[in-house]
């Protein structure tokens, strides 16, 4: 008598998590939690891509300070926003050279580039 009652509490047992494990995967195939679900995704996803965003915009700063530094160009205080400076004395040096070149390749005083157009 004992074992029939044992696996008549089992086999109710069994019943009882059963329908409830089916009626808790049926809750969650209704529209109105499938909407939900997809909700929260985009959410989940919006949230990765600002993450994304914000990585790459500080990678993208990151990387333009080393370059600014490798080519000498500095933030001036006096310069608003992220408007960087030249270099004054490496910069005419540059010009200079570049206008002796130029010089000797035309006959007739400095190098105008507006006579080209």
């Amino acid at each position: 008598m004992f074992r029939r009652a044992f696996w008549f509490t089992a086999g109710a047992a069994a019943g009882v998590w059963a329908t409830t494990k089916v009626n808790r995967q049926l809750k969650k195939l209704t529209p109105e939690s499938l909407a939900a679900q997809a909700a929260d995704k985009a959410i989940e996803a919006g949230h990765r891509l600002k993450d994304f965003a914000l990585d790459v915009k500080s990678g993208m700063s990151q990387r333009e300070d080393e370059l600014n530094d490798a080519l000498g160009l500095h933030q001036d205080p006096d310069l608003p926003g992220n408007v960087t400076a030249l270099p004054g004395p490496r910069r005419l040096r540059a010009i200079e050279h570049d206008q002796t070149k130029n010089r000797s390749n035309h006959l007739s005083g400095p190098y105008n580039r507006n006579e080209d157009h």
